[in-house]
């Protein structure tokens, strides 16, 4: 049974912590494991993932082999359906289009004493893809991670992605054609984490790895965070959906279930000043498990993550809402772009009735990786960003030198660097 929280019960303090406290990320678990898969490839490179990928994928890997090859990437295309094309052609001109809106712009000034400063952004060389292979194939994480950094810049992309068995799914390699991605290899988990970030002799290292996986590539990424960039740790995923009685119940159960089908440790949370609306929703959650093709997977998730919580007053909500700092936020109310403005911790919102958050999963424009676990406190979404970084440009000349230099050497002199002080002086003493 789903759990139910009320605002007006006494103990709802301590159930809204518990719920908060809740951990259903799995990283230190399998930390020990990881650890050791990635020293192995640091110190055996190809070796080593030929024998992780046969154990655990099942599949037999070669130099030649490992890398998916032009006629493969063709077979995929031809494979797939014109419709399908078409539509991951539309995802991706929309990502893009919406992503290169955000490349940050070069900066410089003078300031009043004549010192040149300024600000420089640029791509990293080569960022590493990791596409996700198991329960199910996501085409959609293709174009997020990709067309971000081919819009910031970035040299080389590659992509790895896990085939047990030696299945993949030809939309997973379309997607990546569409992306500009041609550099593709056949390994997952840990070890593919560790190839990107430390290099093999077939996978030349990266300077970035992004992309979603499972509880071993969450702690990889966390392990490698360092020698490489990352972009972030993802958990499982969730949903708030903040929702009145104007609403069809079936559309709110279903968009909740729309993230439980993920994973059975995904969280789907629905908030609402109605609690016979609740009841429906709640109704309605399990006419759709009677139909759904994953039920299984979406009712367990449901009935051990899921939440119900009755407020007194839908403007109680933000407060809870920014403790929570949802993955995906849902606001199916009439005015929802106000009701944003009071909402500080989301990943990413959706405004109104009509705005599902599985259009933002494939076509919206805005990325699907977003923070989880309640880090959309304090990190955002995938974005040109994660593949750029900046330096900054100071210029001084004699004059300008003369008037900032000596409190800069009062500084030094205080924090007992004599040769940061004199560098400076050296310089005022030649004028």
């Amino acid at each position: 049974m789903v759990k139910q929280l009320n605002t007006t019960d006494v103990t709802f303090s301590d159930d809204f912590d518990a719920l908060l406290k809740a951990n259903r990320n799995t990283e230190s678990d399998v930390s020990g494991v990881v650890k050791d898969i990635l020293s192995d490839v640091r110190a055996r490179g190809d070796e080593a993932l030929f024998e992780y990928t046969e154990k655990f994928d099942g599949l037999t890997l070669t130099t030649d082999t490992m890398r998916i090859s032009d006629m493969e990437i063709q077979e995929a295309i031809t494979a797939c359906s014109d419709e399908t094309i078409s539509a991951l052609k539309i995802a991706a001109k929309r990502i893009s289009d919406f992503h290169i809106r955000h490349i940050p712009q070069d900066d410089e000034m003078i300031d009043a004493q004549g010192v040149k400063l300024g600000v420089r952004w640029n791509a990293v060389e080569s960022a590493g893809i990791y596409v996700p292979g198991g329960k199910a194939a996501y085409p959609s994480s293709v174009l997020m991670n990709a067309i971000p950094a081919k819009a910031a810049g970035v040299d080389r992309i590659i992509m790895v992605v896990p085939c047990p068995q030696g299945h993949l799914n030809p939309l997973v390699l379309a997607a990546a054609h569409i992306s500009g991605i041609t550099e593709i290899y056949k390994i997952g988990g840990a070890q593919a984490v560790g190839a990107l970030a430390y290099g093999t002799e077939t996978i030349k290292a990266v300077d970035v790895v992004t992309g979603p996986g499972n509880a071993y590539v969450a702690a990889a990424k966390k392990e490698v965070y360092g020698t490489v960039g990352i972009d972030m740790i993802a958990g499982p995923s969730e949903i708030l959906v903040l929702a009145d009685n104007k609403n069809d119940p079936r559309w709110i159960a279903i968009d909740l279930l729309s993230q439980a089908e993920h994973d059975e440790v995904a969280q789907s949370i629905l908030i609402t000043d109605d609690a016979q609306f609740a009841s429906s929703v709640i109704n309605a959650i399990d006419v759709h498990l009677e139909t759904l093709p994953r039920a299984t997977i979406a009712r367990t998730s449901w009935e051990n993550h899921g939440c119900v919580i009755v407020v007194g007053n839908i403007n109680d909500a933000p407060a809870l809402i920014d403790r929570i700092a949802p993955e995906h936020l849902e606001i199916a109310l009439d005015d929802a772009a106000h009701f944003a403005g009071k909402i500080r911790n989301a990943g990413s919102i959706f405004l109104g009735r009509y705005t599902p958050e599985a259009i933002g999963d494939y076509i919206a424009g805005p990325n699907h990786v977003l923070p989880t676990s309640g880090s959309a406190r304090f990190s955002s979404g995938l974005s040109v960003l994660d593949f750029m970084k900046r330096n900054t440009l100071i210029e001084c000349n004699a004059e300008n030198l003369a008037i900032i230099g000596p409190p800069a050497m009062t500084l030094a002199s205080e924090e007992g660097l004599d040769a940061h002080k004199y560098s400076i002086g050296i310089r005022l003493e030649e004028k």
